[in-house]
């Protein structure tokens, strides 16, 4: 698949991400879309390591929507993980 392809999976991705995680994210949209472009790089690497599958062949499988948005909820949480602990540290 090509960079455009991937660019939209991980924004959708990173809406699904957001959906199935509610809540007040610091950085907003943009941070949500890029951590979706990130989480689906994530996840398709994450399937081929870990299980063995080959989750990333093609725009409309949908091994690769679900790589993708597990990807995006493990970023997001690290990131929500992240960012909490820097901001209840930083008003000690």
């Amino acid at each position: 698949m090509g960079i455009i392809a991937w660019i939209l999976i991980g924004l959708l991705a990173g809406f699904v991400a957001k959906a199935l995680m509610p809540g007040k994210d610091p950085g907003g949209v943009v941070i949500t879309m890029l951590i979706g472009i990130a989480g689906g790089l994530l996840g398709g690497f994450l399937g081929k390591v870990i299980f063995g599958v080959h989750s990333i062949d093609g725009f409309f499988d949908l091994s690769t929507w679900i790589a993708a948005i597990i990807g995006s909820v493990i970023l997001l949480a690290v990131y929500r993980l992240v960012t909490c602990n820097k901001r209840h540290h930083s008003h000690a």
